[in-house]
């Protein structure tokens, strides 16, 4: 348990020290969201996690 507090505090102080990366993070979440909606029940959760996801690792390959 103490590695996945771990990981969420360093993603958290990525997304703090990253400037426009929270921004990022919204806009593929929602887009992921949207795209999802077909999907019953979780389609939407799981699409803007996916979508929050991408524009955060897509962010930590160019640092």
């Amino acid at each position: 348990m103490a590695k996945i507090d771990q990981k969420f505090a360093e993603v958290q102080n990525d997304i703090k020290s990253t400037p426009g990366l929270g921004k990022s993070m919204a806009k593929w979440g929602a887009l992921g969201a949207v795209v999802a909606i077909p999907v019953p029940f979780v389609g939407p959760v799981l699409g803007a996690a996916a979508g929050a996801g991408y524009a955060y690792f897509k962010a930590k390959k160019k640092a």
